[in-house]
């Protein structure tokens, strides 16, 4: 039949026999008068239509349309045509006919030519007629309820989404030949094997059954549906609670949901930073998968297909039976745990985020194949919404670890307490009163922004220059020690080693280093080259002596040589302490000349925000020559912080160099304490866009040149208006009389950043006091225990 799928395995008449078989037995006992005319003038009038009881050319049914009609009144009636959006259909393919009224609007809003209904969601045709098979013919028990969706544009071009419902009661499914008859254990085969396509098309060989009849297809508008908005809500609502009485009710949901009472439900969280599976925090349910176990590292807890499902493809892992597959798999934590706890059919899905997998819904059974991939697919209708409840589980967890930090660590800004305090107060009152209230963002409007940092320059060339220095060291040591096992033992395969060392050596030496490079070094250290030093350690008492050597340099964790690459990312560590320690005591200054807000924070160096204005302080007038005063002190600020950078590691034992930047912006802007995200933000989209030249500007070049406005040993002072620029001469000026800065000052203009346009610079020489201030001179391991106690 010419609108089936190409590669559609199975014989298909369409035929309308078992309507009209029942239209026969109903006459035999229909006493309704009225209803007896009308089956007997439907019999009369199809009787002479045999094809539509043998079986029908799709291209008959236009011909015999009216006929058809009439047989199917009583499926399709006429009363409610404009109101169910209902189709006959060839059984599985998407023609249809016999459309309703509803129907065939819904389709006229359609502008694709190629469109078809069951082609825009993901149907199997042959996995669904191979779920018809073992149902019907071997009473397999298996669930094909499977919800189908898709979306069809109304009139006015939205998309509305409606589940499709599929009834095949008017299909019969016959063997053709008993050779083609599968025994118990065929079944139990493809139930073990899902995804096997080859293996289930060996079972069902070409027109090995037969399909006779029609199919209905009805489809049911959900977009607005109460009845998946009330199941989100259930979810939102209880995979974070700690009652054990709600883990139950979500139990109970899911029993609902699969209709198989035994059937249990658990989760398992995943920390995407460790690699590790934990239970939930805020939950009484059962981790399956960890067993006794509270967490797990991912590779420890998972074979390798298993891991394929769940942390590679995020695809769902079904095993229908948990003693089969424990036998055929290497790492068995994962079986062991289901069988400890009775289980034998499970299914894990995988609910993932933004390419990240965020947990693991679990279902199992005690009872073998009960969960197979057939129940598995009801689990893609509700997926989207157990990935809503998943992430504002993540959320909450994540809100109460910041909540735990803000109580043990920090507090917040003195500045600004005053506000917070204030809404407490308005919020306990409300509540005091039984309103249903929460904690507000609070708002400081028409604050003036200073921003600042100091940056390592070049950081992430510097600690590639380290990390392929210690690779160089790493395998000079390599090739000694195989040169001396040579010696001793003359094995063709230490050649092959040292010529790939050598090999690597050279390219190291010409290039720089990048990841593929650095991958491919690390990779035949581990795998090969680790491995062989257990051997040539009992060569000889010298080579004993080199590999000890060796194996003391290499990091634990790694096997690999980490000695620059510590010591770079331990200097710019200590020195960053060191510069935010000293830039929060320079704070309690700026603080006497007028209360503001500040923050700071370390990245490969230092970066601080000050927001001063009338609304951050409560009682206090405000001039604008505060903010002047608190401009000088930061440019002031700045300069000694550059001093600082370089005295900070007279005692390290790598020199890194530092580009300082400030940046002025000549409007005010409101600032939002975002109480979802308890952190400040800028506050409208106008106000972004300060947020955007803060993020761009360390990039940005001189307009017409490829050089960085940020330099080594130079202070850039970013700007937008005339007026900001003489207020930043004078201060210059001034702080060159106090010899904090050299004569040379650049005026520049920036190139666009990101649709901001107009940005200057001015750029000058700061003069560096190599004296040290600190009364005594710190060793780097001094540094590192200082370091350590913060």
């Amino acid at each position: 039949m010419n609108m089936l799928p190409e590669d559609f395995m199975m014989e298909v008449t369409l035929s309308f026999h078992k309507v009209i078989d029942h239209y026969r037995e109903r006459l035999k006992t229909e006493t309704n008068p009225i209803a007896i005319a009308f089956l007997t003038a439907t019999l009369d009038y199809v009787s002479n239509h045999p094809r539509l009881e043998e079986g029908l050319q799709v291209e008959e049914i236009e011909q015999e349309k009216e006929v058809i009609n009439t047989l199917l009144s009583d499926l399709f009636p006429r009363a409610l045509t404009l109101n169910e959006i209902k189709a006959a259909t060839v059984p599985f393919s998407d023609f249809l006919f016999n459309k309703s009224e509803r129907f065939e609007n819904l389709l006229s809003h359609i502008k694709d030519e190629k469109f078809s209904l069951l082609s825009n969601t993901d149907f199997d045709y042959f996995t669904m007629a191979s779920g018809v098979i073992l149902k019907d013919v071997y009473n397999a028990q298996i669930d094909l309820s499977k919800p189908l969706h898709c979306q069809i544009p109304d009139g006015k071009g939205n998309l509305k989404t409606y589940r499709i419902t599929y009834n095949a009661d008017f299909v019969e499914v016959a063997l053709k030949d008993e050779k083609y008859r599968l025994t118990d254990v065929d079944i139990k085969e493809l139930l073990r094997n899902p995804e096997n396509k080859k293996l289930w098309k060996s079972k069902f060989p070409k027109n090995s059954y037969t399909f006779k009849g029609f199919g209905i297809i009805s489809l049911t508008d959900v977009t607005m549906d109460n009845a998946i908005s009330d199941l989100k809500t259930v979810l939102l609502g209880n995979l974070g609670e700690k009652s054990n009485h709600e883990t139950e009710k979500v139990e109970k949901i899911f029993k609902q949901m699969f209709n198989m009472e035994d059937l249990h439900v658990g989760f398992t969280i995943y920390n995407n930073v460790d690699m590790l599976f934990e239970n939930m925090v805020y939950s009484d349910s059962s981790s399956f998968l960890l067993g006794s176990s509270h967490e797990k590292n991912c590779n420890n807890a998972l074979c390798a297909d298993s891991y394929a499902h769940l942390l590679r493809d995020f695809t769902p892992l079904v095993i229908t039976d948990v003693k089969n597959y424990r036998d055929n798999i290497e790492n068995t934590f994962l079986p062991d745990n289901l069988i400890e706890a009775g289980f034998n059919s499970a299914i894990f899905y995988p609910i993932s985020h933004e390419g990240r997998l965020l947990g693991i819904l679990e279902l199992a059974s005690y009872t073998p194949y009960l969960l197979n991939t057939f129940n598995a697919q009801k689990l893609e209708g509700i997926s989207d919404y157990l990935k809503m409840a998943l992430i504002r589980s993540e959320q909450e967890y994540e809100t109460t670890i910041k909540a735990l930090i803000q109580t043990e660590c920090t507090s917040i800004h003195p500045s600004v307490q005053w506000k917070f305090e204030q809404e407490a107060r308005r919020l306990i009152r409300s509540r005091a009163e039984s309103s249903d209230d929460n904690f507000n963002d609070l708002v400081f409007e028409d604050v003036s922004p200073l921003y600042g940092q100091i940056d390592v320059v070049g950081s992430s060339d510097a600690r590639n220059e380290a990390i392929k220095t210690d690779l160089i060291s790493q395998l000079e040591l390599v090739s000694e020690i195989f040169a001396f096992a040579k010696a001793n033992e003359p094995l063709p395969i230490y050649d092959q080693i040292i010529h790939r060392i050598h090999k690597f050596q050279v390219e190291l030496e010409l290039n720089s280093i990048n990841a593929n490079t650095e991958r491919e070094i690390i990779s035949i250290l581990e795998s090969e080259v680790n491995p062989f030093m257990v051997h040539i350690k009992d060569l000889s008492k010298k080579l004993k002596q080199l590999v000890t050597d060796y194996e003391n340099t290499l990091n634990h964790d790694s096997g690999v040589v980490f000695t620059n690459r510590d010591n770079y990312d331990t200097t710019v560590q200590v020195v960053n302490e060191r510069l935010a320690r000293f830039l929060d005591r320079k704070q309690k200054e700026a603080q006497e000349i007028y209360p503001h807000f500040f923050e700071r924070y370390k990245t490969d160096g230092v970066e601080h925000n000050i927001y001063v204005g009338s609304s951050i302080v409560r009682g206090q007038s405000y001039n604008p020559v505060y903010l002047y005063n608190l401009r000088l002190w930061q440019l002031q600020t700045m300069i000694q912080m550059e001093n600082k950078f370089y005295q900070y590691q007279e005692s390290l034992p790598v020199q890194i160099e530092a580009a300082s930047m400030i940046l002025v912006f000549g409007n005010t802007l409101s600032i939002r304490y975002r109480i979802d995200e308890k952190r400040f933000d800028v506050d409208g989209a106008y106000n972004a866009r300060y947020e955007v030249i803060k993020k761009r500007i360390d990039k940005a070049n001189i307009k017409g040149t490829q050089e960085r406005i940020t330099q080594k040993g130079k202070i850039s002072i970013i700007y937008t208006n005339h007026e900001s620029e003489l207020e930043y001469l004078r201060y210059i000026s001034f702080l060159q009389d106090q010899k904090y800065l050299n004569d040379k000052i650049e005026l520049l203009e920036l190139e666009d950043v990101q649709g901001v346009i107009g940005l200057k610079a001015i750029r000058v020489g700061v003069l560096y006091n190599k004296k040290s201030e600190d009364k005594k001179r710190l060793t780097f391991k001094d540094l590192l225990q200082e370091l350590h106690q913060q």
